[in-house]
């Protein structure tokens, strides 16, 4: 972390967990509306940003049953925070003619879950986030998704475009079948510089200047039982407010 950036030479480039549920959600809309097409209204691209070697994590979702792919690369991007990914990604969409954008609802690094947010604003799309069940009706360009809050149980309904956010509940993605795998190893990636898209580099807008490593965990209080552990170990408990 010389340059204020994490070193992720050693980290295997893998599909964000929580992003697995998106490709699962998107698959499902475009079955349940006539199949998952090749080209065309019913099918799905999945679009990354990262790494030229981020094409691994992309092939996962290939070979679960997406149609394409996009992958935006480029030395310019590396250390890029989610501000410069959600313009970036954006950018990309705005160009494409998608109805619906589906996004996982955060890292499972960061777990900031403001990358959605954030490409929802750019586009001026409504966005509907957080969902735990989506429906879609493409006859009438609408999608309606539900929630749960503290408070109950949130209803919310947009118009195509839109971008949608979806929580780990939604469903159970599929496993790559021995089809799928084979399938998406023959299928092209689309990669893109930032020339490509049409954004000048810059940096981030925000950087780590400093970092310190984690200290040592504090060792624990013993309680020696002398016949009075029982009130040692309440008296903890209220100092540490915890009865």
């Amino acid at each position: 972390m010389v340059d204020g950036t994490l070193d992720r030479e050693n980290v295997d480039a893998v599909l964000n967990d929580l992003d697995e549920y998106a490709v699962e959600e998107a698959l499902r809309i475009v079955e349940a509306h006539g199949g998952n097409e090749d080209d065309g209204p019913n099918s799905v691209t999945v679009i990354s940003m990262g790494p030229a070697r981020a094409t691994d994590a992309v092939r996962k979702a290939l070979s679960m049953g997406a149609n394409a792919a996009i992958l935006i690369t480029d030395d310019a991007l590396a250390g890029a925070d989610a501000l410069l990914t959600s313009e970036v990604l954006a950018k990309v969409i705005s160009t494409e003619g998608f109805d619906l954008v589906i996004c996982g609802t955060e890292s499972t690094d960061a777990r900031m879950s403001v990358v959605p947010a954030m490409i929802s604003a750019r586009l001026d799309w409504p966005q509907l986030t957080f969902a735990g069940s989506v429906t879609v009706d493409p006859s009438l360009s609408h999608v309606a998704i539900s929630r749960i809050t503290e408070a109950g149980v949130d209803l919310i309904e947009a118009s195509f475009p839109a971008l949608i956010s979806v929580v780990e509940k939604i469903n159970e993605p599929r496993y790559p079948s021995f089809k799928g795998i084979m399938a998406a190893k023959k299928r092209n990636i689309e990669t893109r510089d930032l020339a490509a898209i049409g954004i000048n580099a810059h940096s981030a807008w925000s950087q780590v200047i400093d970092s310190q490593l984690r200290p040592p965990r504090a060792a624990g209080i013993k309680i020696t039982d002398d016949g009075t552990g029982g009130a040692q170990l309440v008296d903890f408990l209220a100092e540490s407010k915890l009865i």
